[in-house]
């Protein structure tokens, strides 16, 4: 069991984006719901806290990542999400089509970083690996 933390107002934004994200194909389902849990237990939050979080959110559009590794890690989660139930709505596409923009990439690259996240996350390739793949 990873260490218990109390999480950062950016890491309480990402849990409240990725349970928006979960929610916004008319169609919650269990596995989006244990992705949710699973991301949360991989950072060293509780199921308690990550159920406070989501009773008390904060303005999560305020709360932006700041570095390239951090805004990774936070797309890939969300496109973990999307893909949880092995669909990828329309709707859950714009919506990470608009993470993208929000967290700062150059709009004409959207389309392509939310193809390669999709693409990448199908074929089971680890934070790690896309690391590693937008390095080279």
């Amino acid at each position: 069991m990873n260490e218990i933390i109390e999480p950062t107002e950016n890491l309480k934004a990402h849990f409240l984006r990725l349970y928006q994200m979960a929610l916004c194909d008319d169609n919650f389902s269990p596995l989006e719901l244990k992705a949710l849990y699973k991301s949360a237990e991989e950072r060293g939050i509780s199921p308690k806290k990550l159920d406070e979080i989501l009773l008390n959110p904060i303005n999560s559009k305020i709360v932006i990542p700041e570095n390239i590794e951090e805004k990774i890690d936070y797309l890939y989660d969300l496109t973990v999400m999307i893909w949880a139930d092995g669909i990828v709505s329309s709707n859950e596409r714009t919506s990470l089509e608009k993470y993208v923009l929000m967290f700062g990439f150059m709009e004409e690259n959207v389309l392509q970083i939310v193809d390669y996240l999709i693409d990448s996350v199908k074929e089971g390739k680890s934070k790690t690996d896309i690391f590693n793949d937008l390095k080279n």
